[in-house]
Formats: structure tokens, sequence, C-alpha cells
């Protein structure tokens, strides 16, 4: 499979948006009807008390349109289609991104931890309230001491069975709950993640409903709550700190669905190691984890229209025998900046779509498959830093290529930047998660979680896999079928053989696997070495395994949508760009391609010229490609994309007038011909 052959003719951007749609094309479709008004879009210079009030006055809005209920059960009013809700959030982030993620803390966060946490008696009392915004809730598990290693909490819940209640207490500074959003001024009850100690004994993380405003709007007696202030972005949410001082918490509170304290204070669960417990309640609530990184991926999507939109009327400098100037993204340069990006996007955006219909179906299943819950895990950790840390570079990307107009507030893309800037860091640290990839990867989804010194035993080392078998993504016959096509001597295969770049891809994964593994069994064979060091001196390797791996899966996702793709013209056009991710992804890496011998020099220098002959071929759809994203110009909110095109207008015809009125051989413009091609450039002004 090549796109050697492949003609590319014009697209209509609806074939694209069909693809891109996916398996919830009807809640897209949906959330651009009914969200795709300007009242959604930021509003920019406002106050953060002028901003919180307006997102509160949203998310009742938003409860209003039914779309809150979308991952809920039937029974409490709606649909248990987790899929359409992470689809769902993930529409809201073209929008106003405060909206996004308050919405996220109140029904994802919030409501999810009390559905997936929770049992019936739990549900029964809160989920309609919840579902509704009438009882508007927090997720309190980060502490200012603790955010990554929250195993480690240092809230304690201590049950007194003459009370029947439980204790809440944080016992300093460093234990208090920090960065929660809707705490500093609307939360009316948390969900509250502490460790529990019964009978003298601590059974690790649980976490319990404990309301925290009382109807009047007052803290409850015995909880501090602060604000934590201005922040960089998302000024609509109002994040804030929670402090507990010995608070009394009715028994029937806890959230007992994996583990239950009996009236006389006996505790049971059905899985009995503790650590084990601990990863199966937080992979319930993986949900939050797919949704941030879907949004980032719409922030992304955003700003790559607004800089393509922006670029294709803006013009800068002259061309010899040209009356005009040259329009920006006919510059090579900012195609080399712009088209990558949004080859990526799309890539990212059709693994995001296989990680959501995974998720959808493994938390649906009747029974629950721990080897698929652990696999999920780790590909949302892994998409999830993927998905983040190219919005954080794409983003930046887009502001510099829209110059000083990309700095204005009334362009969107500050607000986008400042807006996303902490995606990289909540809920899950990238590169934390890229451990938790690694991890996966080595271990082989065992059953066994700990600390990182699990990573030095000498049972971990001896199941460490010799062999790298790939897991493959949805299209495991088609990508089996393209790599065996490949034949043995790779200088012969063209660069644009689909089969090749799969290879090459997979082939990274695996050295990189072993390489790591290889080093981590050395490393536990000397005795003399700490537990720690024994992975602490082979952590970058480890990371680059997981970086691999995401890559790889990421590929594998943009070929199955490719080969799903009915209209030939779309077809096409999305194979291009294809080629493009891959080629750019290896011309990225090539020092190491080029270390193992995967690429010699030549064919190293022939990628380059490659993915510059495939930008010239893409350079024509640059704006068919964005429009596929289908956003609602309501939701765009930037000045630059509707004002740029008359002003060139009316300027290319002011320049016309000049020159028909000028004398025969008058300087009619005030424009050096050529400036395009002059090696000397005026000084920035």
């Amino acid at each position: 499979m090549t796109s050697t052959q492949q003609h590319l003719t014009p697209v209509d951007p609806a074939r694209l948006t069909e693809v891109l749609d996916g398996r919830w094309a009807h809640v897209r479709r949906d959330a651009r009807d009914q969200l795709g008004e300007q009242k959604y879009a930021p509003v920019y210079g406002e106050t953060n008390a002028e901003a919180r009030e307006r997102i509160t006055g949203l998310l009742k809005d938003l409860a209003a349109t039914g779309r809150t209920r979308l991952g809920f059960p039937k029974a409490y009013g709606g649909e248990d289609d987790a899929g359409a809700s992470v689809t769902s959030i993930e529409m809201l982030a073209f929008g106003d991104l405060s909206l996004m993620v308050k919405a996220g803390v109140q029904w994802g966060l919030f409501g999810g931890a009390v559905q997936l946490l929770g049992t019936e008696r739990h549900h029964a009392a809160h989920l309609r309230k919840i579902i509704d915004a009438d009882l508007l809730g927090c997720f309190a598990m980060t502490e200012t001491g603790h955010g990554s290693d929250v195993q480690q909490l240092r809230t304690t819940c201590t049950y007194d069975p003459d009370t029947q209640t439980f204790d809440l207490h944080t016992p300093h500074e460093s234990a208090r709950k920090d960065y929660i959003g809707n705490a500093a001024k609307d939360g009316r009850m948390a969900v509250v993640f502490a460790q529990l100690i019964t009978q003298g004994k601590r059974h690790g993380v649980h976490a319990w409903l404990v309301p925290i405003r009382d109807e009047a709007g007052n803290p409850v007696p015995g909880v501090t709550i602060g604000d934590d202030g201005p922040k960089a972005g998302l000024n609509g949410v109002d994040n804030g700190r929670l402090s507990f001082d010995h608070v009394s918490v009715p028994r029937d509170m806890l959230l007992d669905r994996y583990g239950q304290v009996a009236e006389d204070g006996t505790y049971t669960s059905s899985i009995e190691n503790e650590t084990r417990r601990f990863f199966t309640m937080l992979g319930t609530l993986v949900r939050g984890r797919v949704s941030v990184g879907g949004s980032a991926g719409s922030a992304t999507k955003l700003a790559l229209q607004i800089a393509i939109r922006y670029g294709e009327k803006r013009r800068q400098f002259a061309a010899p025998g040209e009356d005009r100037e040259i329009v920006v993204n006919d510059y090579l340069v900012h195609q080399r900046k712009l088209l990558p990006a949004l080859a990526t996007s799309y890539a990212l955006h059709f693994a995001q779509e296989e990680l959501t219909s995974t998720m959808h179906d493994v938390q649906g299943a009747e029974t629950v498959d721990e080897a698929a819950q652990r696999e999920l895990e780790s590909r949302a950790a892994g998409l999830k830093a993927a998905n983040t840390w190219h919005a954080t570079r794409t983003i930046q990307m887009c502001r510099e290529a829209c110059g000083g107009q990309g700095y204005l507030a009334e362009n969107r893309l500050p607000a986008l930047k400042a807006d996303t800037d902490v995606f990289t860091t909540f809920e899950g640290d990238n590169t934390v998660l890229l451990q938790l990839v690694a991890k996966g990867l080595l271990t082989g989804y065992q059953d066994s979680f700990g600390s990182l010194d699990s990573w030095g035993k000498a049972q971990f080392v001896a199941d460490l896999v010799k062999e790298t078998v790939l897991e493959r993504t949805a299209a495991r016959g088609l990508i089996a079928r393209l790599v065996d096509a490949v034949p043995g001597r790779d200088e012969e295969v063209s660069l644009l053989d689909r089969g090749w770049q799969l290879k090459m891809f997979e082939d990274r994964e695996k050295h990189t696997l072993e390489g790591a593994a290889n080093r981590l069994r050395k490393g536990a064979a000397n005795k003399s070495n700490r537990l720690f060091d024994v992975f602490n001196d082979v952590q970058d390797h480890v990371l680059r395994t997981a970086t691999t791996h995401i890559d790889r899966v990421v590929l594998e996702a943009f070929v199955a949508a490719v080969d799903r793709t009915a209209d030939p013209a779309a077809r096409a056009l999305l194979a291009k760009l294809c080629d493009l991710y891959a080629l750019t992804t290896i011309e990225a890496d090539r020092g190491w391609f080029l270390e193992h011998g995967r690429l010699t020099p030549a064919r190293s220098k022939a990628v380059t010229s490659t993915v510059n002959a495939l930008l010239k071929e893409l350079r024509p759809f640059m704006t068919t490609l964005v429009d596929g994203f289908a956003i609602p110009d309501a939701w765009v909110q930037a000045r630059i994309v509707t004002e740029e095109g008359p002003r060139q207008e009316v300027m290319a015809a002011e320049d016309a007038r000049v020159r028909a009125a000028a004398a025969p051989g008058d300087s009619a413009v005030d424009t050096p011909d050529a400036t395009a091609v002059d090696l000397e450039m005026a000084p920035a002004q």
C-alpha cells in the first residue's frame, strides 16, 4: 500500500468530517447543533469573579440540554454511554475551556466517582441531582504534598464503631486538598480520598462523600475552604483548597464498591491486595484521563484552524514579476511548521477515537477483563501525554505563525495557550504517565503493582519479556498484511510504502523495549545496586520505550482510518497526510534510525526531500483539512480569521489604483521588488 500513484483531487471537507466523527458522529453533530453558538465561546478581558459567574451559569445551561446524562445509568435518566460522554466533553473543548474543565469536574470526576465507586444507595440519593447540576461537587484527591503518588496521601479517615462514623482529618498543611475544581466557590459536596483506618489498621486509599458547604454556601463545621487565587488560565474554574479538622462522616458515606466497613469496624473487600485494589479503583476513573487527551486535541485543532486560515489570507514580501505579495502559506518554512502538526493532529484524533471506543467496550462489559482494563489504562496514559504535549507545542507554534496578531487576546491563541498549559500535568503528570506505559510494556500487564522498588525485585526481572510481541491496535489484520508484504532490503523499498513505514516504527519500539529490559536485568543482577538505582539509571530509556510505543499505536490508528475511508478523494488525501505523519516522525528521530542501521545517510536525506515533496502536494489542501474538523464559526472567536482577507483585498485594490495612476517608470507602490528572495532583511520593528 503506497500513495505514490494516488493523484490528489478536490475533496469535500464533509467527507473528511465523516471519517473524523467516527463511532459517535451523532454526538458530535448534536454538539454542533446544540452548543454551536457564541455564548459557549470564551469572553476576553473578564475578571476572575466575572469569569467564574459566567461559567457557573453556562454549566447550568449545559445541564438543561440533557447532554450531561450521556454517561450515567439509565435508571437515573442517563444513557449508559461512556463513549458518548467522553466525546461530548471533547466537543465542549472547542468552546470555552473553563466550561469544559468545570463540566469535567462536575460530571466526569465528581459524578463519575459517585457512579463508579459508590453503590446503589449513593446513586439513589445523589445521581439525579448531580446530573441536573442541582448538587455541585468536587473531586478531592490531590494534596499539596502529593499529586502524582496518590497512594501516599496523608489525609486520614478513621472509623469509630461507637459512633459509627469516620473521623476525617488533615494532619498538616501538606495534606490539604489542593487545586480542587469547584471548591473555591460552587461545590457543596466533595468526593474526598483518604487513608482508611479501622480497628487500628490501614487499608489504603478510599473515597467518601463529604458535605463541605451548607445550604447557605458557608463551610460546614470543621471544613476550611481556601481559594487557589489567580492562575495562568482557566479563570472560570474556581480551584480551591480543602482542609478537614476531625470532621465526622457517617459510615454510609463511604463509597464502598471495592471496600466495605461493617458497623463493628470489620473491613472487607473482594480484592484482598491493597495495591491491586487501589489501582482497580483508579482504573474505573480512566474517563477523566481520556477526556483530557481528547480535549487537548480539540484545542489543538482550533489553533491550527486559526493559523492556517490566517496564513491563507495573510501576505508578506514580494516576488519577482508579481503584483501582490506572497501568501504566507506558500512558504515552505510555514508549511514545515503547520502541515506536520496538522498530520499529527489527524493521527492523534484517530488514535483517540480508538481509545474511546475501547474504553466504552471495556467498561460496558458484563464481566471485568483485568488484562483489557490494564491495557486501557496504559493506552489512556500514553495518549493523554501525547495529546497534551502536542497541544502545548502546536498552540505555541500557531501563535508564532500568526505573528503579532497571534499575541492578541481577540485572536483566541493566547487563551488556548494559557488554558491548555496545565493539561500536561493534571489528570496525571505526563512524565509519570509515560512511566506507567513503560511499566505495562515491560511487565506484560501483570497483576502486581507497587512502588518503584518493585522494578528491582528479582521476580520482576525474571518476568521481563525476552522477545517483544507487539500488541496491535484495532486493525491487527490490516497492519500485519502490510508489514509482511515489505521486501527484505529496505533501501529498495519506497519511502511511501506503508508497510515499510509501519515496520520502521515496529522495529524501533521492539529494539528500544528489549534494550530497556536488558539494562534492567543487568542492573538487578548486581547485588550492590540499590533497588531504586536499578530503575533510576535507565529511566530515560524506559520513558523512550513508552514514547516509541505510542508513536506506533498512533500510526496504526491512522492507517486503519485511511483504510475505512469510503470516499476515494478523501482516502487519497488522508493517505498522503499519513505519509507525512510517518516520515516526519522518522525524520525527527533520524539520529536513532541512523545509529541503529535502519537508515543509510543517503536514505536519511531522501526522507527530508520526500517530506518536502509531500508538503508541496498537500499545500492546496491545507484549508480543506482544517475545514474537515467542522468547528462552528461561533466557537472560533478569532478576528483575524474573518478580518484579514478583506484587509488584504482593500490593500491590493489601493495598490492597483496607485499603479494605474503612476507615470511610466515611477515606483508606484512603496514595496521593493523581489523582497521574498532578498537575502537582506530589514531590522525588526
